[in-house]
């Protein structure tokens, strides 16, 4: 059954259709994985394994992923009657009710949701590595992280305990997780994916959900199957062309493509193999046809960026602390809060009303500047997935908060300014470290262009077929 866990989803839905396996053999050949692997990884920390297996029989038999064995991240993704803990234990595994709407929709699929996967405390780190659960170990590399917040999502993924596994990205936790486990890893585009019933927006919008996969066909069919607006919702994405799992395989065309190696703000340090798997990447789109030179957006160089960004999100957490204060009777205490949030919160304690609306107007001059570079002519951005080299755990430490917050800060460089802008983009493993470790890097689309992300993925893919060593 080794052999049917290292399909990817699709093919998986496939085996089960033409019955080369049961259903219910494959979730039980999943199970058997994650009770094999997670004992090293630590990725899945909520098991569901009896309850799932009851719910094979009722899922539709037209269902088109029908019996494919899935994990959904414990950060969003709520699914009523289980418990959901953000990475906390402020929430100490609080039963959580309705389902959301991506959930109901995965369900209606035919997916067999297996649990739910570790996140650091309410997903504001980018290494999953929370007191309240433990760290997630990297498949490739015990000693590494398996990145953040999505973390727990893509160490699953890559060890082979699930085809597909949900995620979200605030600031760059489905790409840079994707990038640190060799996996695919598409931030859609802001409104695509809807977070509701539970929430409007994330983050100021900065935040949206996704997966994490083995494959691009994959990724694309997932997004297809969750996206659409959904009444209340306070926005909503540019209308697609059409399924974006028609788009694998389709022709991007000669396409004008810039790419940054190194950080135009001049305060992030080079990490020279993250910037040798940039050139690489140039090389092989190149090669495929297309127009690559170095450049960028004017915008990515403002130095003023990462302060308005990180009291934006600042001033959520403490909002989602005192909500959870709210709900539970009592308000928490900074001393149930890891030190990293508990020093946010107190930061967005120092910010006014008016400081948060001055933030995000500065974020929507940003945006604007942001995006002029693709409505001048250019089609794609290539950059980093991770502006900093794979890291080790502990590398992200839990109490110097000065050096926490500027490692962290040199390694979102590359994503958050596309959580501020809303476009969409997709992280690709095309590179390794001399150490073996994975290395992604990032393609960025105007805003509502999954389409051509997919096309040029899809393309890369083909010609670089990607290698997932930690299936083994």
């Amino acid at each position: 059954m080794d052999d049917v866990l290292r399909l990817d989803a699709i093919a998986q839905a496939r085996a089960v259709r033409e019955r080369q396996v049961s259903a219910r053999e494959l979730a039980e050949a999943a199970i058997a994985r994650i009770e094999a692997r997670d004992g090293e990884l630590n990725a899945v920390i909520h098991r569901r394994f009896e309850r799932a297996l009851a719910e094979i029989d009722a899922i539709p038999a037209d269902a088109p992923f029908r019996g494919v064995p899935m994990l959904l991240k414990d950060l969003g993704w709520r699914q009523a009657g289980e418990p959901y803990s953000a990475g906390s234990s402020v929430r100490d595994g609080a039963v959580d009710a309705p389902d959301g709407y991506g959930v109901v929709s995965l369900r209606e699929a035919g997916f067999v949701v297996l649990g739910r996967t570790n996140t650091p405390e309410f997903g504001s780190t980018i290494t999953t590595e929370p007191l309240a659960f433990g760290p997630t170990r990297n498949p490739y590399d015990p000693a590494y992280s398996a990145g953040g917040s999505s973390g727990g999502s893509a160490a699953a993924v890559a060890a082979g305990m699930v085809a597909l596994a949900t995620a979200s990205d605030g600031g760059g936790s489905i790409r840079i997780p994707a990038s640190m486990c060799g996996l695919v890893g598409l931030k859609p585009t802001r409104g695509r994916v809807s977070l509701g019933p539970a929430m409007g927006e994330g983050w100021s919008g900065f935040s949206c959900p996704g997966f994490v996969s083995r494959s691009v066909r994959d990724t694309a069919a997932a997004i297809d199957v969750v996206a659409g607006m959904r009444p209340g919702d306070p926005y909503d994405a540019p209308a697609l062309p059409g399924p974006l799992a028609a788009e694998v395989g389709a022709d991007p065309g000669r396409l004008r493509i810039g790419f940054l190696a190194t950080h135009p703000r001049g305060d992030v340090p080079e990490a020279p193999e993250v910037a040798e798997a940039v050139t690489r990447a140039a090389e092989l789109l190149e090669s495929l046809g297309h127009d690559v030179a170095p450049g960028g957006p004017e915008a990515l160089a403002e130095p003023d960026f990462p302060r308005h960004f990180g009291a934006i999100v600042a001033n959520h957490l403490a909002a989602q602390v005192a909500g959870l204060g709210a709900a539970r009777g009592k308000p928490v205490d900074v001393e149930e809060l890891e030190p990293r949030n508990a020093a946010m919160v107190g930061a967005a304690q120092e910010h006014s009303a008016a400081d948060h609306i001055l933030a995000t107007q500065w974020i929507d001059g940003f945006r604007r500047r942001m995006t002029a570079w693709w409505g001048a002519g250019h089609d794609l951005l290539l950059m980093p997935s991770l502006g900093v080299a794979p890291f080790p755990l502990g590398w992200i430490p839990p109490t110097d908060l000065s050096l926490s917050l500027g490692r962290t800060m040199h390694a979102v460089a590359y994503t958050s300014p596309v959580n501020a802008s809303g476009q969409p983009a997709v992280s690709l493993p095309l590179h390794r470290t001399a150490a073996g470790l994975p290395v992604g890097v990032q393609l960025v689309a105007a805003a509502g262009r999954e389409d051509l992300l997919i096309r040029v993925a899809a393309q890369v893919e083909r010609a670089r077929p990607f290698v997932h060593a930690a299936l083994a």
